[in-house]
């Protein structure tokens, strides 16, 4: 075993516990290694220390000052808005509130039908013309006169504009 396996062990075997995975193993290791065997001998001692420690008395008013505490805050106004929320009417009317502003969002095309053909995307259909200015309906424009495969045409009408815009 390695150092690295042996130390997920240690504080089984400090506590007093089996362990089933070689223990004969393990104590050649610590036999074998120093650090292994200091660390074990710490956690030992830590174990001992935590068996000796007690917990302190709380004292004979404990329980009673504890009480009055208890009663205290619970009678104490509550401030902030979380309060709010604990009431029923309020916590109705903010979840009416959510759930509209969900339908809203959701169905704006029913709401404000106007917007919906804004926001409509027109997708093309092959062979059907598209509007003259799009993109597709240029690119269809283009196929129709075979000036889309041969650039060159394109090239020469740019050159013949220009020439004719110059004179």
């Amino acid at each position: 075993m390695n150092c690295t396996q042996v130390r997920e062990l240690l504080p089984d075997l400090a506590a007093g516990m089996n362990i089933d995975k070689g223990t004969e193993d393990v104590q050649t290791h610590i036999s074998s290694c120093s650090a292994c065997a200091a660390k074990l001998q710490g956690f030992r001692q830590t174990m001992a220390l935590l068996d000796q420690w007690q917990a302190p008395d709380p004292g004979p008013y404990f329980d009673t000052r504890l009480g009055a505490r208890i009663r205290e805050e619970i009678a104490r106004p509550a401030t902030g808005w979380l309060p709010w929320l604990r009431r029923p009417a309020l916590a109705a009317s903010l979840a009416v509130v959510v759930v509209a502003g969900a339908l809203v969002v959701s169905n704006r095309a029913i709401l404000f039908p106007g917007d919906a053909e804004k926001l409509a995307i027109s997708i093309p259909v092959p062979g059907v013309p598209a509007e003259p200015g799009t993109a597709v309906g240029d690119l269809q424009a283009l196929e129709k006169h075979d000036l889309y495969a041969d650039f060159d045409v394109l090239d020469e009408l740019q050159v013949q504009n220009d020439v004719t815009a110059n004179p």
